[in-house]
């Protein structure tokens, strides 16, 4: 459900973004206004930024290979880092270099023209409204009871968070070219035309940053959510056996890699621990459909045993 969702959502705001920069577009050239230039930049950034996560969603679905033994689902998180670099570069910086370049030598919006950058705005604000309204009822559906910052920082699919980001980015945006642009008009100072534009720049590099610390920290490997986390110690644990030490990891928003080590009876046979085994791997199954790779580690107890090997975490508490 997270994947369709977030492909929905990503195709939602491709097609808003593809429409809304051709007006742009077009009112840039009527007016020469940098706050509707970099608006538009704006919206090419993220048109390129959702066919990214688009192509990362098909790359993941590859099937591992000997090279790639897990498999290709981090593709999704790479094309989410690229996305961010994306907005940085492409967006947030090209805004302060237009800001820079206006400030240098401003002039206002004039012509029979002047109506032009409003409409647009207004128009684009609407449009990405949709957007937005879709991005947000697709999260809803996977979001639970956590608040919206804690959605953004612990999803583990990536696209539903960033897409988030980019159209509230984007509204953001628009509110302030439209505060810049209807300044200008009323006060005929090109001043005010810069400083939205340079509102948009620091804004969308502030939300590259974020976008950047999140997807860095699912391409380093973040482990299983609390509750899945959970499921699995008690799904291992439903026939009294025990945990000795217990670690996962996300190779993709919809696949966990389960380790753990486990008790047996010191007098077990091979064929009997084999079957402990299997049965604590259906369970994990049963609880936690995304534990695709599952690696149990028998052990026998020892009561006064006190610590655990340097390398062994044991369980949270």
């Amino acid at each position: 459900m997270a994947a369709s969702g977030g492909t929905k959502a990503v195709v939602a705001a491709l097609i808003a973004n593809l429409t809304i920069a051709v007006f742009k577009f077009i009112g840039w050239a009527l007016t020469q206004s940098s706050s509707m230039l970099a608006e538009a930049i704006h919206s090419v950034a993220d048109s390129g930024n959702q066919v990214l996560l688009l192509v990362g969603g098909r790359a993941a679905k590859k099937q591992a290979s000997p090279e790639h033994p897990f498999g290709y689902g981090r593709e999704r998180y790479i094309y989410a880092f690229i996305v961010s670099i994306v907005l940085f570069s492409v967006g947030g910086l090209f805004a302060l270099y237009e800001a820079w370049h206006k400030f240098q030598d401003p002039h206002g919006i004039e012509g029979p023209w002047w109506w032009v950058p409003v409409a647009v705005l207004v128009g684009a604000i609407i449009a990405e409204s949709f957007s937005f309204r879709t991005a947000v009822i697709e999260s809803n559906r996977v979001r639970g009871k956590k608040s919206w910052t804690q959605f953004v920082r612990r999803a583990k699919s990536p696209e539903l968070p960033v897409i988030l980001l980019e159209d509230l980015g984007a509204l953001l945006g628009l509110v302030l070219a439209l505060i810049g642009v209807v300044l200008t008009l009323v006060t005929g100072n090109g001043m005010w035309d810069a400083a939205g534009t340079a509102s948009i720049g620091v804004l969308l590099v502030v939300i590259a940053v974020v976008l950047a610390i999140e997807t860095r920290s699912l391409l380093l490997g973040e482990s299983a959510t609390k509750e899945h986390a959970a499921g699995i110690e008690q799904a291992i644990t439903a026939d009294g056996t025990r945990i000795i030490h217990l670690k996962t990891l996300h190779l993709g928003p919809e696949e966990l890699l389960v380790a753990a080590k486990i008790t047996v009876d010191k007098n077990a046979t091979g064929a009997e621990i084999a079957a402990v085994i299997d049965d604590a791997e259906q369970r994990i199954r049963a609880a936690v459909p995304i534990a695709e790779v599952i690696y149990l580690e028998p052990d026998v107890h020892r009561a006064a045993r006190e610590t655990v090997e340097p390398s062994e975490q044991p369980v949270a508490e």
